[in-house]
């Protein structure tokens, strides 16, 4: 294959780290509403002490396991978040084809258990991709994609 025949090369379009944390606010926010009534419903309903649950810092890990299983499901179904969808972007492994589901449960688990570790170590190691270390250990990259590129080779025919 020659790297110069405009056939068989494609681009890669690295999504903005902007784009990408603002993304993760939408998802953040939805999984955050969804988790916080998730537990105090729980807390409710089994007469327990919700207050000291919550300043015990207790909320961590089930709102993580939330944002794992949140990530593994969209991301491996569409490549998207809701957040992703917002801001046209979406995650591929490293040849801008889907992911596996390997790949993805790798690439979330950074996001949902130690993201700040992630990000700015992935800042400082492999900024040319712009992956965090999950991504990078995942294969995983998150993309930017035109709204032309979804819709450029539809044709409507009515039956």
């Amino acid at each position: 294959m020659n790297d110069t025949d405009d056939h068989t090369s494609s681009k890669i379009i690295l999504a903005k780290w902007k784009d990408r944390f603002f993304a993760w606010i939408v998802d953040f926010i939805i999984i955050s509403a969804i988790s916080t009534l998730v537990i105090f419903i729980s807390f409710q309903s089994l007469d327990h002490e919700l207050e000291n649950f919550i300043m015990n810092d207790g909320t961590y890990v089930p709102t993580s396991i939330m944002f794992f299983l949140y990530w593994i499901i969209l991301e491996y179904k569409t490549g998207q978040t809701i957040g992703k969808k917002m801001f046209n972007l979406k995650i591929t492994n490293i040849h801008g084809e889907k992911p596996n589901l390997k790949e993805v449960m790798i690439s979330s688990l950074g996001k949902s258990f130690i993201l700040p570790i992630d990000v700015v170590l992935g800042w400082m190691l492999t900024n040319e991709k712009r992956q965090r270390i999950f991504n990078k250990l995942g294969e995983t990259l998150v993309v930017k994609i035109k709204e032309s590129d979804n819709t450029a080779n539809i044709k409507y025919i009515k039956d």
